[in-house]
């Protein structure tokens, strides 16, 4: 597993991510994503982690090999030092260890380049997958935000994960 940043040939890869009505529950997303408005974002992927606040890698299963999902920090505060994480793989790459490895070196990046203190993710009571992959990268849970997340099923609740990356790396 490698991390990489975004390249113009990614546009196809993001269009069908991003495009895909079976994860727009989990990226707050309600429509479809034009290519154009990708070609846009593609354009301006590469600006200063603290002034976009927002950073995207994708995943790929080698250095040059294809793209299996990608991983964000974004809502960078500057002030407090932390930013949301999310992670996406696609469907056929799932349960390969990917999302895990992937954290693992954004828990590393965040701390020692980007010198975050602490990186947290809201994930869905019935996302069951999301929850254990997070608790096995050392996030903790410590809330659980009620009605949080409005599905078509109705509300639900979201569980608050964080992780300090002072010494310990977790609290």
């Amino acid at each position: 597993m490698h991390l990489r940043a975004l390249e113009p040939d990614d546009l196809e890869f993001l269009y069908a991510l991003e495009n895909d009505p079976a994860i727009w529950g989990v990226s707050d997303t309600l429509a479809p994503v034009s290519r154009h408005a990708l070609r846009e974002y593609l354009a301006h992927a590469t600006a200063d982690f603290y002034v976009v606040r927002q950073l995207r890698l994708v995943i790929t299963t080698e250095i040059s090999g294809p793209a299996v999902g990608v991983v964000d920090l974004f809502d960078l505060d500057p002030l407090h030092q932390r930013a949301g994480v999310g992670i996406t793989i696609l469907a056929n790459e799932r349960e390969n260890g990917y999302a895990r490895r992937a954290l693992e070196w954004l828990k590393n990046h965040a701390r020692n380049a980007l010198r975050l203190h602490q990186i947290y993710a809201t994930v869905g009571t019935d996302n069951l997958p999301s929850m254990r992959l997070f608790e096995a990268a050392g996030f903790r849970q410590v809330g659980t935000r009620k009605a949080w997340l409005r599905t078509a099923a109705g509300w639900q609740d979201a569980v608050e994960w964080q992780c300090l990356l002072g010494d310990s790396a977790s609290i």
